[in-house]
């Protein structure tokens, strides 16, 4: 029996562009013609698409087939990397499965940053969409860090910060710049590489450095901006004086 190659796509479960693709490729041989000029494919024609289709399915690169999909010359490195490809797609599809199952119980928005769920009604819009950025500016063990941060922060002033309003007057700015500084100073002391994060980077300083500032521009109205900067000096003050004050040992047999 003679197929089309519509016909022949429908019996390998494929389509007529992927067929069209593997001639162009060399892996299917081109097939004899009907007196009308259309091509005509046999039983051979099926069993070659169908060994393409098996090694496709298995995950091999189509660079790697032989002519006629032939999967004699693969080899077993192919495998194995193929293999090691597959796994990591199957732990990322187990960690969605994960994420998915959380958002769906606590009814939360599907776009929280991944690891950040726990904590997703508590982020505003910016400090999600921050978070995201973060995600891909810093590694792994720097976000775990950042999880625990926003974990353990329960202070009021995040949320009087979330409320500032752009044209916030300069006593609003200034009192919560000031208590905004001393939550800062506490994660520095807590979380010491926050003061030179280079080790954690996934991206050079200076893209890190401008990505950063353009996020909290973009992100944040002028007065949160302007609080931000504020509150970056007084907490880095607030550092320099607490490692200046005497220990109270000190103090006591002074």
């Amino acid at each position: 029996m003679a197929w089309s190659t519509r016909q022949l796509a429908e019996l390998a479960g494929t389509t007529v562009n992927a067929v069209r693709h593997y001639h162009r490729l060399g892996l299917l041989e081109e097939p004899e013609r009907r007196y009308n000029g259309y091509k005509q494919y046999g039983a051979r024609d099926l069993a070659c698409l169908l060994r393409i289709r098996r090694l496709v399915e298995l995950g091999i690169p189509l660079s790697r087939i032989g002519p006629g999909g032939s999967g004699t010359d693969i080899a077993p490195d192919v495998l194995r990397q193929v293999d090691a490809e597959l796994s990591a797609e199957v732990e990322r599809l187990q960690r969605a499965r994960a994420d998915i199952a959380v958002i769906l119980r606590d009814g939360i928005a599907a776009d929280v940053p991944a690891g950040f769920e726990s904590v997703a009604p508590r982020l505003s819009a910016a400090d999600s969409s921050l978070l995201h950025i973060h995600a891909r500016l810093y590694d792994d063990e720097a976000m775990k860090d950042v999880l625990r941060m926003v974990e353990t922060d329960t202070d009021p002033v995040n949320a009087e910060f979330d409320r500032l309003a752009a044209d916030a007057d300069e006593a609003a700015r200034q009192d919560v710049a000031e208590r905004l500084a001393r939550v800062i100073a506490r994660q520095l002391a807590d979380y010491p590489w926050l003061n030179d994060p280079a080790a954690h980077l996934t991206h050079s300083e200076d893209v890190t450095r401008q990505t950063f500032v353009d996020a909290v521009a973009a992100l944040y109205n002028p007065a949160q901006v302007d609080v931000l900067g504020r509150a970056s000096i007084l907490a880095q003050r607030l550092r320099r004086e607490a490692g200046a004050a005497p220990a109270d040992g000190d103090r006591a047999g002074a």
